[in-house]
């Protein structure tokens, strides 16, 4: 359909998406056909041949993509950068996660950490426990979430923390925040948008992508929990 932009994105984007694209029909009459996963899982669904207009993902991801021939690389622009953060239950204390000392100390006291498999937050998690040396207690007794929300293990009970980008934290009720992971222990995920070369509505994603790029966003962007 010409009135419709078929949209794969990461999870991360999907709290301001979800904002951003009842603004943007309301304005221009197109309608966004989105759907959210992980990176790596969009990035399988995509070698195995799904098809879409706009494409969000990591910015390691879009690269790849864009060197397998699936994105066109001159359409590639970055949205914004995002932290990885934790979060509690809501109304439990606030742990001391603002050091590396203080970070370890949390995550081995906690009953069970929940952090995903396939996001990128969930390969850094698993990165940053192994260089603390705290891999295999933490392991041991975590919450592994194949995909989606981490927080959502709070609400449960299945977990003490919650580890994902605070962007995705944010998505979910009845938890809150406690902060970003010591911002020396981790690199910004930066996430970029591109058009895929087999879309079949390239010039209203193209258009759809000059908006999601500019400044116009960047309010919706940082209430949602990322840095334009």
């Amino acid at each position: 359909m010409e009135n419709t932009v078929r949209m794969l994105s990461t999870l991360g984007l999907m709290g301001a998406m979800r904002s951003l694209s009842a603004a943007y029909e309301a304005a221009t009459g197109v309608h966004i056909d989105a759907d959210f996963a992980p990176t790596q899982a969009l990035l399988k669904r995509l070698r195995d041949g799904e098809a879409a207009d706009l494409v969000i993902l990591t910015r390691e991801g879009l690269d790849e993509v864009i060197a397998e021939g699936r994105v066109v690389a001159d359409s590639a622009a970055d949205l914004a950068r995002s932290y990885v953060g934790i979060a509690v239950r809501a109304g439990e204390a606030h742990p001391d996660i603002f050091s590396e000392s203080a970070l370890r100390k949390t995550l081995l006291a906690a009953r069970s950490v929940a952090y995903s498999r396939l996001g990128a937050s969930g390969i850094y998690f698993a990165e940053l426990i192994g260089r603390m040396g705290i891999a295999a207690e933490i392991t041991a007794r975590a919450t592994i979430v194949q995909q989606g929300f981490t927080a959502q293990r709070l609400v449960s009970g299945e977990a003490d923390l919650a580890v994902q980008q605070i962007s995705e934290l944010k998505q979910v009720e009845g938890i809150e925040v406690v902060g970003p992971i010591p911002l020396d222990l981790q690199t910004p995920a930066l996430f970029s948008a591109g058009r895929m070369a087999s879309a079949k509505n390239a010039e209203a994603a193209d258009r759809l992508l000059r908006y999601l790029a500019s400044p116009e966003v960047a309010p919706v962007l940082r209430q949602s929990g990322l840095e334009p």
